[in-house]
């Protein structure tokens, strides 16, 4: 199963959700792949120690732009696979803009080739809707939605579901829309009007669980580190286990005699 995790506006926990359902899954003894395929890099550099000496070709810059095979390295994380990212993908829409090959296909090419000796993939996505994102979304079985609290971020969905929606015309029939993940959730009045809007507008397709602003995963990143290894009793590392038993391991909520879901919101 290959998901991709998105989000049109940075700020958002995007890829701390990437991160931390990579990393869970991964101590949980799925057999995981991330892929970072943000110009930011942040997942690269979260769970690779070394990532300042990875050249670029060793990265998904060779992929995207050079069309050659996926570069996975370990992570300090059991279980858990990544293919880096790189700074110099941000020319990516510049440069496939005039490609005359499949260019929204580049990533689905190589990971196809793959994708069957891991558990799960997921896709760190850049906060954008350019070249990068449609080749996640073409190489995707489904998309998880990140939205934080604000009336940009709600607004910012519209055009996402657009683009899911031609995705789907164009290039990818199959893809699912997996959920909408609410984050960064606190007790304030934007946090509780935000999350009421996303559920009444979204309704079924807003996951249950609730991720908490947390400082701890902050310091976690700070440490080059996932949430589980740093503080695995953190808000948010309980949150996040409660996410992976709802939507990718239901059946370890029933062999967990169902502990219920609390929501971390106001």
């Amino acid at each position: 199963m290959v998901i991709s995790i998105a989000s049109q506006k940075g700020g958002t926990g995007k890829t701390s959700t990437s991160i931390s359902l990579a990393a869970g899954l991964a101590h949980k003894g799925k057999k995981v792949l991330l892929v970072d395929i943000d110009s930011q890099a942040n997942s690269s550099k979260v769970l690779l120690h070394n990532y300042p000496k990875i050249p670029k070709e060793q990265t998904i810059y060779s992929t995207i732009l050079e069309r050659q095979s996926l570069n996975i390295h370990p992570t300090h994380v059991q279980n858990l696979s990544i293919v880096p990212s790189h700074i110099l993908l941000s020319n990516t829409d510049i440069e496939l803009t005039t490609a005359v090959d499949h260019r929204e296909s580049r990533l689905k090419t190589e990971l196809d080739r793959l994708k069957n000796q891991f558990d799960f993939v997921f896709i760190d996505n850049p906060p954008a809707l350019g070249w990068l994102t449609l080749n996640a979304f073409t190489a995707s079985d489904q998309v998880l939605v990140v939205v934080s609290p604000g009336y940009f971020e709600l607004d910012s969905l519209v055009q996402l579901s657009k683009t899911l929606e031609e995705v789907r015309k164009y290039f990818n029939p199959d893809l699912a829309l997996l959920g909408y993940l609410f984050t960064m959730s606190e007790p304030t009045i934007n946090t509780s009007a935000s999350l009421q809007v996303l559920r009444q507008t979204y309704t079924e397709k807003v996951l249950k669980t609730v991720i908490p602003r947390n400082t701890d995963l902050r310091d976690a990143h700070f440490q080059k580190t996932d949430i589980y290894s740093f503080n695995p009793r953190a808000k948010a590392a309980l949150a996040y286990d409660r996410l992976i038993r709802e939507v990718f391991l239901p059946d370890l909520v029933l062999a967990e005699s169902q502990e219920p879901n609390h929501e971390e919101n106001s």
